[in-house]
């Protein structure tokens, strides 16, 4: 099964703790809340600093601290992290309700060894005298609190501690993923309702669910005021077993359906393409390790049958590997820089085109919508800079800063900010997005997505149709 796409949130870490550069995407935030954001992979595998012996929890915060102030893509207070990993390890303590806890106060000094170490003794304070008032796994609970609270002092949504648990998930979503489940597509609307899409051909489809669900329960629980993770959690499971679902339709909520589905051992595609009245219709749901090849062969196989014209369907589209965008761009873009990122030096790294354009893909629409973000960006935008494709539908998410991921010795990472990216025409998309050549507002309910009442696909088939008279 996929949380948004769960084909997509962030990098392919296998890789990654093999120090091999990546870059991918994730963010969370508007109607849809799972969705991605341009991360990337450098600078080594942070473990080789430690013996092979587990680490202590001082020594992860004094290292994070450290990465933290020297790599971030702007300026830090130095006293920030510090503060926010002594107001996190108090709101745990306080949760407790552990009385008279106290902390010992740290006041930074701008030398991140120092301050890390002082950090490191924060924690370690907390452990020796409140670890076992706090529970069974007291020291990982104050030491998880710590690494989030100085991560999320910065205030910035992309820069955070991902646990050993979150980088498994980053690695099935960017991989594809081979796993138990039932073949969806899985949404979290504003208001915490669930919504599914089945995939074509898979057991939820083939159990005869129908895109825009709304899940009512799972196994006899509720999914209302759940999570999107957990509620992912309880739908996967060992393939061949049942799991049994209650949903209704988005706007008809008396009528549930209950189903029952066997679990099967499932790989997300990318790409869901087919041709309609001489158009080659390509949707990308995220940037994977296998998009760009997927949208190659959707691409070729339009050729083959004699399309008369492309569209690149990008809407909620939160991204996913820099590679893949770099990759599928090239399709387009004989020559030429696709992306720079600039760091908080001024260092400027440019993408370049990889020389294996196909060719004849024209004329090409690009839909987009404001949860197309990222790595998305970067392609909408190299073409749009390009002018080889015309863009339809609202101005996009506006994501265009650079995570680097740096693999920990507890197995989780770091993800933090460290560049912002610009599109060929030297265009910075962070907070401003793309604008599209034909604005059509649609809500951007998934449901919509390839139906009669998909306004901006039918605009883009519109376009078209004046073309070819």
């Amino acid at each position: 099964m996929s949380g948004f796409p769960r084909l997509a949130l962030t990098l392919l870490l296998l890789l990654a703790l093999a120090g091999v550069s990546l870059l991918v995407v994730d963010y969370r935030t508007g109607a849809i809340a799972r969705q991605r954001v341009l991360e990337v992979a450098t600078t080594g595998d942070l473990r080789d600093l430690f013996e092979t012996r587990t680490p202590s929890g001082a020594m992860l915060v004094n290292l994070t601290l450290r990465r933290l102030e020297s790599d971030y893509y702007k300026p830090i207070d130095p006293q920030t992290p510090i503060s926010g990993e002594i107001a996190a390890l108090r709101s745990v303590l306080a949760a407790k309700k552990i009385s008279g806890a106290s902390l010992p106060g740290a006041a930074a000094d701008g030398n991140p060894s120092q301050d890390g170490e002082r950090a490191g003794s924060v924690l370690a304070y907390a452990e020796e005298h409140y670890a076992a008032g706090v529970g069974p796994a007291g020291r990982e609970d104050l030491t998880d609190a710590a690494l989030r609270g100085i991560m999320n002092s910065v205030r910035d949504p992309y820069t955070v501690y991902l646990s050993p648990h979150e980088i498994q998930g980053l690695n099935e979503s960017l991989s594809g993923g081979n796993f138990g489940g039932i073949g969806v597509y899985i949404y979290e609307l504003r208001d915490g309702r669930i919504v599914v899409q089945p995939i074509e051909d898979m057991p939820a489809a083939r159990a005869g669910m129908k895109p825009g669900e709304v899940v009512e329960s799972v196994n006899g629980k509720t999914a209302r005021g759940l999570s999107i993770d957990r509620v992912e959690e309880m739908i996967r499971g060992e393939a061949g077993t049942i799991v049994r679902l209650r949903a209704h339709p988005f706007n008809a909520p008396s009528h549930v359906h209950v189903y029952a589905i066997v679990r099967e051992i499932i790989h997300v595609p990318t790409v869901r393409a087919k041709m309609e009245d001489g158009l080659d219709y390509v949707r990308l749901s995220d940037f994977g390790t296998t998009s760009a090849d997927e949208v190659r062969k959707a691409l070729l196989d339009g050729k083959e049958r004699g399309a008369r014209g492309y569209i690149l369907d990008l809407r909620d589209n939160g991204g996913g590997l820099l590679d893949a965008a770099v990759d599928i761009s090239s399709l387009f873009v004989t020559q030429g820089t696709i992306v720079s990122t600039i760091r908080r030096d001024g260092q400027r790294t440019s993408e370049e085109a990889r020389g294996n354009a196909l060719g004849g893909l024209h004329p090409l629409v690009i839909l987009v919508n404001k949860y197309t973000a990222s790595a998305s960006e970067i392609t909408a935008g190299a073409l749009q800079d390009y002018r080889l494709a015309l863009l339809v539908g609202t101005r996009t998410f506006g994501k265009g800063v650079v995570q680097s991921i740096y693999p920990l010795p507890d197995n989780g990472a770091l993800k933090i900010t460290t560049a912002r990216y610009v599109t060929p025409a030297g265009r910075d998309i962070q907070h401003h997005g793309i604008e599209p050549d034909v604005v059509i507002d649609q809500d951007p309910n998934p449901a919509l997505i390839d139906t009669p009442a998909d306004k901006q696909l039918a605009a883009a088939k519109a376009r078209f149709r004046t073309q070819f008279r």
